[in-house]
């Protein structure tokens, strides 16, 4: 069991909530050890029970990481409630980084004008002049996994230093109970001090309802998990931007996912 001896350096606040229904997006490989030359599969999908796949993850370009460092692009097929992909490794070990790339959303855009409510969704309808804004945000979202062949390293965990992410600490496959899994959230490459991520226990399943963590990250955007039960889990972070100059909308609502494994010792 490598990369398990961390500083106890973060500091969270934990509690045990019921989750909040909302169409998440997720990235389930089929196995997070795979062997050298094996073929791992790839589910995508936005849900609110995880895995239970609803809305396809379209509209962004898959990518894997290899322990070389290096990124490829990764061919996916988009059906109606999921997007799969199919990645075969090569010979030798190491972990990979699997990423559904960002992709932008919907608009959500609802303003006032002349004591009535109105909302758009087309980017080509212009909020009117004078109008009282609402809300004026396009999603953008991206969700991410981790898989091992052998003995775990560490070149494709490396930041991409681009939007929302949660940066490992502890590797993400070398998880076990009764220890933590430690992690930096951060935008752009700055931490996010005081950030919240949502940590909800997968179960594949509508009529069971998942164990569901809330950890707040400290002033450096240090995060703290303690793993207290084997199985599978996955950490959702969001977090409101400006929009860039030009774009159709005032703000993005980032939102960032991590799936990942917790082995009894």
């Amino acid at each position: 069991m490598l990369f398990r001896s961390f500083a106890a350096f973060a500091a969270f606040g934990l509690a045990f909530i019921q989750p909040v229904l909302a169409h998440t997006p997720y990235l389930s490989p089929s196995t997070y050890a795979p062997r050298a030359g094996q073929t791992v599969a790839l589910d995508a999908s936005f849900a609110e029970v995880f895995f239970v796949p609803e809305t396809a993850f379209d509209d962004s370009q898959f990518s894997v990481t290899g322990p070389d460092g290096r990124t490829a692009a990764l061919p996916a097929q988009v059906m109606k409630a999921r997007t799969v992909a199919e990645y075969t490794l090569p010979a030798g070990t190491g972990t990979y980084r699997l990423s559904t790339g960002q992709r932008l959303g919907a608009l959500f855009r609802t303003w006032e004008i002349n004591g009535k409510r109105e909302s758009s969704r087309d980017s080509a309808v212009k909020i009117p002049a004078g109008a009282k804004v609402i809300s004026d945000f396009q999603s953008r979202t991206l969700a991410e996994t981790y898989v091992t062949a052998g003995n775990p390293d560490r070149a494709a965990l490396a930041p991409h230093n681009q939007g929302i992410e949660l940066v490992p600490v502890t590797h993400p496959n070398d998880l076990y109970v009764g220890e933590a899994f430690e992690f930096i959230a951060q935008y752009d490459g700055a931490p996010l001090a005081n950030q919240k991520i949502e940590i909800t226990e997968a179960v594949w399943s509508s009529d069971r309802t998942p164990q569901v963590v809330t950890v707040t990250t400290d002033a450096k955007g240090h995060g703290r998990f303690p793993l207290t039960s084997a199985g599978t889990w996955i950490a959702l972070t969001r977090h409101r931007t400006a929009a860039p100059a030009g774009a159709a909308v005032a703000e993005y609502s980032n939102s960032y996912t991590l799936s990942f494994r917790v082995l009894n010792p």
